[in-house]
């Protein structure tokens, strides 16, 4: 069969469109670059920019914090200033933020910290609190579980911790100390006219107890050191990417991604050369029996040729698959080219998360064609339910789990919660964007030429399947579709999670396509093979099985996820819990739909292929 084609009258709108959409992230990317934004800062407005981030002597660079939380907990962050750190003299201003930086949680609000432009400072005092047994015991709280405060100066994110821990030694039982640091360095290089790095350390020579007590005087303080480096402002960036991964695991992760995916081409080449033979005496049998005996009884795959093109049940939901795993997968091949030019580097804070967004809503148009049309060539009538389902097929089960998890990130008073206006931009854009281009790609779909191309006609009445043994029915066919192009991928899915679900930068996205690539092809192999086997059996109900086989990689991964967060990670928690697993399975999920389509594309072309290659009356 034909792959459907649009239209070209209808085509050509939607890719200009999605062009559109990939204009508008280089466009933000640039944004993003160039960082031209207004800021205020002790009631002065000044424009900064890439060419912008010049500063003179004395003059004031502002120190942004962003959110405090526990280290072992990446999704569990909130504001700055719900811990009793010393405020802003003229009050806490927020400053603007783009949509992915909301996504992400970040909350940046000023600080009293006075880090002007190649001026030194040795321990300046900020303030000096008197710490009530409330605000102790919100530090308390902290120390025990290990929180990171981040900081943003001149668009460099710098980290540190709010205080440490200690074991003290008795008879008897040990006894935990905490403690707080009370003073920060901040060590600065310039070069030239240019802010290029910045690190933050505390003293722990410096430090309060703050274990026991009702009220504790504390003095907070900071030091201030400049350096001049060599480095250039364009390459300030690198060394955050040397902290990822790089480099002591690069050779390794490459060693490793090499030889896995040697592994898996030479199996899958050795299946595949058996496969050939097996299908290649199959043909040579068939035409053997049609030049000696036309009446003699058929068997094997052969035999069922009368059913194979049966259409399958459920027709409406599986049209509806398709397409949206089609525009999935249109939608991480846009973000892979995005990623593959440059346009994510290390911490633009969330410009990936806006990518996602905006193309999935351009791309929405595919989804709608890629199911009516294939919905209109299995003779289905009922089009405009089959619109609406591959509309809320995928955004339904996403916006029930965002609205449980923003709930409890509501209750924990975390930044992980989106605000009410973000939540409307979002739904605007959905409805707005999304479903209009589901319905214009739902109607140009329906009206569409292309028609399913059987090579086989289809019987009246449909045969009977023999008897199966276990091994050949759906769950045991889809643990051993899904195990293959797993085995392809469960090397990366770590640095994947730990990028994700932890502190690391993912920056290698070389490996990471060529990765997806071989999942493809694995996907669509391993589909192939069980499909053969399938008919071979004479069971013709390939349609539903190939969509199934091909999807359960997604959940082997959603399977790894129970692993890395019980062995691997340290996260804890019913919110970050329940985050992990929540996203987590709506990516799996997506995972699912996509992949699905990939193992029925495939099977699709290989069953067309077959029954092409004998005479089937």
């Amino acid at each position: 069969m034909k792959a459907p084609q649009m239209p070209r009258a209808s085509c050509t709108p939607l890719y200009s469109i999605l062009g559109l959409g990939v204009y508008i992230i280089f466009a933000l990317s640039a944004q993003s670059e160039t960082d031209v934004e207004a800021r205020q800062h002790s009631g002065t407005r000044f424009l900064l920019g890439a060419s912008d981030h010049k500063y003179k002597s004395h003059e004031q660079v502002p120190l942004y914090a962003n959110k405090v939380g526990p280290f072992h907990n990446p999704s569990e962050t909130y504001q700055y200033y719900d811990l009793p750190f010393c405020p802003p003299a003229g009050g806490v201003e927020h400053k603007s933020e783009d949509l992915g930086e909301v996504l992400e949680g970040d909350r940046m609000v000023n600080t009293p910290y006075d880090l002007s432009f190649l001026v030194d400072k040795e321990s300046e005092e900020l303030c000096s609190l008197d710490l009530s047994a409330k605000q102790l015991k919100k530090f308390r709280k902290a120390v025990k579980e290990d929180y990171y405060f981040q900081h943003i100066y001149d668009d460099l994110p710098i980290w540190g911790f709010i205080g440490k821990v200690e074991k003290i030694l008795r008879p008897g039982q040990p006894e935990w100390r905490y403690y707080i640091f009370t003073h920060v360095h901040f060590d600065i290089s310039y070069n030239k006219d240019r802010v290029i790095e910045i690190n933050v350390s505390t003293d722990p020579m410096r430090t309060v107890d703050i274990t026991e007590g009702d009220e504790v005087k504390v003095v907070f303080s900071y030091s201030v050191k400049w350096k001049e480096t060599t480095t250039t402002y364009d390459h300030r960036m690198a060394k955050y990417s040397r902290y990822s991964f790089l480099p002591q695991h690069l050779e390794i992760h490459w060693f490793s991604i090499i030889n896995s995916c040697v592994t898996v081409l030479l199996l899958t080449g050795f299946l595949a050369t058996i496969l050939m033979r097996v299908l290649k005496n199959d043909f040579i049998k068939y035409t053997r029996d049609d030049e000696a005996a036309e009446e003699q009884e058929e068997t094997g795959w052969k035999y069922i040729h009368g059913d194979v093109f049966r259409f399958p049940v459920l027709t409406n939901l599986f049209c509806a698959l398709i397409g949206t795993g089609t525009q999935l997968f249109f939608m991480v091949m846009c973000v892979f080219m995005l990623a593959l030019v440059g346009v994510f580097y290390p911490y633009n804070r969330g410009l990936l998360l806006t990518a996602c967004i905006v193309l999935y809503a351009l791309t929405a148009g595919i989804a709608g064609y890629t199911a009516a049309s294939n919905y209109r060539q299995m003779g289905g009538t009922q089009w405009v339910a089959n619109v609406l389902l591959t509309c809320c097929l995928f955004c339904g089960p996403f916006f029930v789990t965002f609205c449980f998890l923003n709930t409890v990130a509501i209750v924990y008073r975390s930044t992980a919660a989106l605000p009410f206006g973000t939540i409307c931009i979002i739904i605007i854009i959905w409805a707005l964007v999304t479903i209009p281009l589901t319905i214009m790609g739902g109607i140009a779909g329906k009206n569409a030429k292309t028609e399913f191309n059987a090579p086989c006609r289809t019987t009246k009445l449909a045969r009977e399947v023999p008897p199966l043994p276990w091994y050949r029915h759906t769950i045991p066919q889809m643990c051993m579709a899904g195990f293959l192009p797993f085995s392809a991928i469960y090397i990366e899915l770590y640095y994947i999670f730990a990028s994700i679900w932890g502190h690391k930068v993912y920056t290698i996205y070389s490996i990471l396509f060529i990765v997806f690539i071989i999942l493809l092809i694995v996907t669509a192999f391993i589909t192939i093979a069980l499909t053969y086997f399938q008919l071979a059996v004479e069971d013709h109900r390939w349609w539903w099985r190939s969509m199934m086989c091909g999807g359960s990689t997604g959940l082997f991964i959603y399977g790894y996820c129970f692993y890395y967060y019980f062995a691997r990670s340290d996260m804890t928690g019913f919110m970050q819990t329940s985050f992990f697993f929540g996203y987590m399975g709506m990516i799996c999920y997506g995972f699912f739909i996509m992949l699905g389509t990939i193992g029925y594309r495939a099977a699709l072309l290989f069953v067309m292929h077959i029954y092409k290659a004998i005479k089937c009356e």
